[in-house]
């Protein structure tokens, strides 16, 4: 495979820029940003092209930026592929419940189900893999229609039995946050009322809430056995109502952990 320096130096090349055209270009960039550390010196790009030298991620961005690179494709040459970031997220376990930050934007491929029996009754519990007639790649940035981009997404800590068992500790939720304020009644049964996800002092919650006056209580689930909180309402930010939830079921851990 071709080091990754020297693909750089083949598309300088190609552009016909000589190491003074890019060193004299990077000092537009870095003092457009006010920082020498974009700044490329004639020895450094040498070093990168030819020793296989790691470019710093500000050298990095501005070779991308002269070079017309995308700088996602560049990462992938060095070994770095952000595609990769949610499954390596996953592997590393937080106890704590937390915001999801990281994003791909409209980069990479995500493997879908491309065909399903259309004798499939969505109004009935089925085995989906069943219905799947074809598996295949997609664009991420076909799936914009989804309005993916605009949701805001949580991980319920793999500790975090507040809203057992609604929520199970290591479900992905999804959260609309223009569901902001806190409704104190307007449901039936516990599964229609409101969980929210908060932002407070000692980090996250998911769950579920009750405003009197500027005291907001957290609400854990009965059956989680959690004591609940009461926090003053300038003490937390409401991020949004939690309106999807994805999670795996597996009895034997719940069982194992809860001893």
């Amino acid at each position: 495979m071709e080091e990754p320096g020297q693909r750089l130096k083949k598309v300088r090349e190609r552009l016909n820029l000589r190491y003074r055209d890019v060193e004299e270009a990077s000092q537009k960039i870095a003092a457009r940003h006010n920082n020498d550390e974009f700044t490329i010196a004639l020895s450094r790009l040498a070093d990168i092209e030819n020793k296989g030298t790691l470019p710093t991620i500000y050298r990095l961005y501005s070779l991308c930026a002269i070079y017309r690179l995308d700088l996602y494709e560049v990462l992938e040459w060095y070994g770095v592929d952000m595609n990769s970031m949610a499954a390596d997220m996953a592997v590393v376990q937080i106890e704590r419940t937390h915001l999801l930050g990281a994003h791909t934007g409209d980069y990479g491929e995500v493997q879908l189900p491309l065909s399903i029996d259309p004798g499939i009754d969505l109004r009935k519990t089925s085995y989906l893999s069943r219905w799947i007639q074809r598996w295949g790649k997609l664009p991420v940035m076909l799936l914009n229609a989804l309005d993916i981009k605009h949701q805001r997404y949580g991980f319920i800590g793999t500790e975090d039995w507040a809203m057992y068992p609604l929520l199970q500790p290591g479900s992905f939720v999804v959260i609309d946050d223009t569901r902001r304020k806190i409704a104190n009644e307007g449901w039936t049964t516990e599964f229609d009322r409101p969980i929210y996800f908060i932002e407070h002092r000692d980090g996250y919650a998911c769950c579920w809430c009750f405003q009197e006056d500027d005291r907001v209580i957290l609400q854990p689930h009965p059956s989680s056995q959690e004591a609940p909180q009461i926090l003053r309402a300038r003490e937390i930010d409401i991020i949004g109502q939690v309106t999807g939830v994805a999670t795996r079921l597996d009895p034997a851990r719940r069982r194992r952990t809860r001893s």
